[in-house]
């Protein structure tokens, strides 16, 4: 429920407020997203100044996004419980704070440990913003389109980070990446509490602790056991006891989530193989291009020795693609289905990382720009048709719930992303040259399989098959009813689509 609009508030007055929660929410979501890319291109800088390590850069990225994962249904249930302006303002104060404390980092730990205070500001942003957006636009049609903006923010951002980075620091040092987070969050608190008004969920999840305490025992034991494997070995008590313990925390989750009545993890989502494929795709896609990232911005500063803006320009085409392709797509999957778009983007995916293969010290800089654009093909044309995906076929009581998760899903990719690429390179990062860039073909040959993998997955969740399998799934849920077979207008989902987050 949303605060009263007050008599004299008139209808323009009423949009231009309406344009502006849009713009402020919007704003969340870059500086969110962005800072996920744009410490990539700072890592040869932090590196230099804080004498890090390899695994030390890996946290510096896996820290921030493996809280985002961990932390971001619980963020979006909480908003819904006490109120979404509340929790947004107290996002922002805690992503701000990190952000001037990760400026202010002495040391590799202090940076991994403000990282993570960042991160647990901007798992109260995404997902509160967002809902946030769908009170203040309470028509459908008018609902679709700003969330389509809202929801394209996120490619961009990812996109154009290492771009912004590289200015940054060329011109003013690392610091200066976190340090420009601090006034665009002060301009947003502000302007949140002036135009955002509260409201709540009509029916609150409750919270469940010891499933967040399960899903965060899997996910950091599988993510530290592979950044600190090359270090301690993969026979280590210490390895072996985490990836023990995160076998028992899915074991946990499987016997425990099911007898919730508010479960943290809907597991009977999973029934429904459109939503499981989409999830899975989430997580092969930001797999690869989390890899893409470390790995290149890497490549392009310590091997090719170009300076940090000059390489972040050079992930230009992959921005300039994703703003051309993400509204196209989008229409795309409107008119058609997912199914081709998805198709396209595993293929550029793979495509990317064969090519990616024949990069060396000396490639040429238009064929090494070209392979980069493949990767902008990619990442441009698979957030809508995963999102479409996931809750093609839900009752609308449950879509919140199942793109929160395809966001988490997006998440953990990143963060596997990242700690797989950085333990495949392993001490090449310190030798440089042609040592770099034959650790580097154990990566691309993981992305190629990654986009082998979402073209399976996009041709078997988008068939007929899986389409009843998501109609039985979703009349599971005691609100959905009956559920009803998809007609010629509902063929793909696109009716569930445009209320993908209530």
């Amino acid at each position: 429920m949303s605060s009263p609009t007050p008599p004299d508030t008139t209808a323009g007055d009423l949009s231009r407020r309406r344009v502006l929660i849009l713009a402020i929410c919007c704003t969340s979501m870059i500086v969110v997203v962005m800072d996920i890319s744009i410490v990539n291109v700072a890592l040869p800088s932090i590196r230099a100044d804080l004498h890090a390590s390899t695994s030390g850069l890996q946290w510096t990225i896996d820290a921030y996004t493996l809280v985002l994962a961990g932390f971001l249904v619980l963020a979006g249930s909480t908003a819904d419980r006490i109120g979404r302006r509340r929790v947004f303002q107290l996002g922002l104060t805690a992503f701000g704070l990190g952000s001037l404390l990760c400026g202010l980092a002495p040391g590799i730990g202090w940076l991994i440990a403000a990282r993570t205070l960042q991160a647990a500001g901007g798992t109260m942003l995404n997902p509160v913003a967002l809902a946030i957006v769908a009170n203040a636009f309470p028509g459908p049609a008018e609902r679709a389109r700003a969330i389509g903006v809202f929801g394209s923010m996120s490619g961009l951002a990812l996109a154009l980070g290492p771009i912004l980075g590289g200015a940054l620091v060329d011109g003013l040092g690392w610091h200066s990446i976190f340090w420009i987070n601090v006034p665009i969050v002060a301009v947003a608190i502000a302007g949140t509490a002036r135009f955002v008004p509260e409201s709540r969920g009509a029916r609150a999840r409750r919270f469940d602790p010891a499933g967040q305490a399960l899903m965060v025992l899997v996910l950091g034991g599988v993510v530290y056991a592979t950044i600190e494997s090359p270090s301690l070995g993969w026979t280590s008590p210490l390895i072996l006891g985490l990836l023990a313990a995160a076998v028992l925390g899915v074991v946990g989750i499987l016997g425990y989530e099911p007898r919730r009545t508010d479960p943290l993890l809907e597991l009977r989502l999973f029934r429904s193989v459109p939503f499981s494929a989409a999830i899975v795709m989430a997580l092969l896609a930001l797999c690869g291009f989390g890899a893409f990232l470390f790995v290149t911005t890497q490549y392009l500063q310590d091997v090719r020795g170009l300076p940090a803006l000059t390489a972040g320009l050079c992930l230009l085409p992959v921005g300039a693609l994703v703003l051309v392709l993400s509204p196209f797509t989008g229409r795309l999957v409107g008119t058609r289905g997912p199914r081709l778009p998805l198709v396209i983007s595993g293929a550029a995916l793979a495509l990317g990382g064969a090519a990616s293969l024949r990069l060396g010290p000396a490639t040429p800089l238009p064929a090494v720009l070209a392979t980069y654009a493949l990767f902008g093909v990619f990442l441009g044309t698979v957030n809508p048709p995963i999102t479409n995906t996931a809750v093609s076929g839900m009752p609308r009581s449950m879509t919140g719930v199942a793109t929160s998760l395809a966001s988490a899903g997006r998440q953990i990719g990143t963060t596997l992303g990242v700690a797989i690429a950085g333990t495949a390179l392993g001490s090449s990062l310190t030798h440089g040259g042609t040592a770099y860039t034959r650790a580097e073909h154990r990566v691309w040959w993981l992305v190629l399989a990654l986009g082998a993998g979402i073209i399976a997955l996009g041709l078997v969740s988008t068939g007929p098959r899986a389409l009843r399998a998501a109609a039985r799934a979703a009349a599971l849920f005691d609100d959905a009813g009956p559920a009803r077979a998809a007609g010629p207008g509902d063929r793909y989902g696109t009716r569930h689509a445009s209320a993908s987050e209530r």
